[in-house]
């Protein structure tokens, strides 16, 4: 098994992979509206770095969606319980368009109330949390999101069964640029999709992502997770942060949590009654904006220009490299490994559309 990055990766340029990707959508089912919004989103995560979040999810999608795991029809249900609160029940639809509907309702009703906290059941697996606790900054709020990861993937403090998800946590601040300050973390010291693209290309995982379930031993063949458990970020903290983000996301909601969600040696990830729950703030309702931005760039301005620990490395803070990450993408196009796109050229063939590399969209 190899340990380097595979060899000859393709630039794509983002807006045909998103084509590509709402063509897939149409095809299986989604409308043209929905499969626009999720092709999106998709692309969205691609161009921000969340690479296991993107492009790369779609066979696994398509899956889902042939197999009926995912309703291709279904459309989210807002029903609003309070001045600022409200559930959102996506009927088993596209996890993507059911999350952005949640953050345009919350952001909504913030613009109404100071505040919005929206929870969601009866999702699928919506992507990189980022992307939409982003959202609400364009209008001058800070976005709050997370979910209950559609598998579990670690197993509580001093348990050796996986009960737990990796259970993200987004939180976006507006800044005094184009980009806001984005905190983007699941629990797990690694993403359960990092290490699902390091099996199909062929890579080695570094000690203490994956522990085996029965000695504790480290495993680093992406390909024998499914006995495994993943470890925590943080040891006991993160688990502590994981089990408390399931309970906003899962019971709160009437979504699915602990054993009502299969382990991932189980497969399957859909159709599970995910649950997510998104917050919305707005600045305005404690100071002005324009004096919260300015504050926002003497803070970032003090912290990026002090002492260096290292003098050969930048200081980074949430949210940065994404930014630099984005323009770059945007500019050179995305770089999708040769094993990703034979498995898209495979779904474009059985679902007799164009493949990705041959657009000229």
């Amino acid at each position: 098994m190899k340990a380097d990055a595979p060899d000859n990766p393709v630039r794509i340029d983002a807006a045909r992979a998103r084509n590509f990707i709402a063509d897939v959508l149409e095809a299986l089912g989604v409308s043209e509206a929905d499969a626009e919004c999720v092709a999106i989103q998709m692309i969205e995560a691609d161009l921000t770095g969340a690479d296991a979040h993107g492009i790369f999810r779609l066979p696994q999608y398509a899956v889902a969606l042939l197999s009926g795991k995912i309703s291709p029809t279904a459309q989210p249900v807002l029903s609003r319980t309070g001045p600022s609160t409200a559930l959102v029940d996506g009927h088993n639809g596209p996890g993507h368009r059911i999350m952005t509907f949640a953050a345009e309702q919350a952001i909504q009703i913030a613009r109404e109330t100071g505040v919005a906290w929206v929870g969601v059941r009866g999702s699928n697996h919506a992507g990189a949390g980022g992307v939409y606790a982003s959202m609400p900054c364009a209008h001058g709020m800070i976005g709050i999101y997370s979910a209950v990861s559609g598998v579990n993937h670690m197993a509580p403090a001093g348990s050796a069964e996986p009960l737990i998800g990796t259970n993200p946590l987004a939180i976006a601040v507006p800044g005094p640029g184009d980009a806001p300050f984005v905190l983007d973390i699941g629990m797990s010291t690694v993403a359960s999709g990092v290490i699902a693209a390091f099996a199909l290309q062929g890579r080695t995982m570094p000690d203490g992502w994956v522990i085996d379930r029965a000695t504790g031993e480290a495993i680093t063949d992406p390909k024998r997770v499914n006995g495994g458990l993943l470890t925590s970020m943080g040891g006991h903290k993160g688990l502590g942060l994981a089990f408390m983000l399931g309970l906003l996301g899962g019971p709160l909601n009437g979504a699915a949590f602990g054993k009502d969600i299969p382990d991932f040696a189980a497969g399957g990830g859909f159709g599970n009654n995910s649950g997510h729950f998104i917050v919305a703030l707005d600045v305005e309702r404690f100071l002005p904006l324009s004096s919260f931005l300015a504050i926002v760039e003497r803070q970032v301005d003090e912290m990026t220009t002090s002492g260096r620990a290292d003098a050969t490395a930048g200081i980074r803070l949430p949210g940065t490299e994404r930014a630099r990450r984005r323009a770059e993408r945007v500019r050179e196009g995305l770089s999708i490994s040769r094993e990703l796109l034979d498995k898209l050229d495979l779904l474009a063939h059985q679902l007799r559309i164009s493949r990705l590399e041959m657009r000229s969209d």
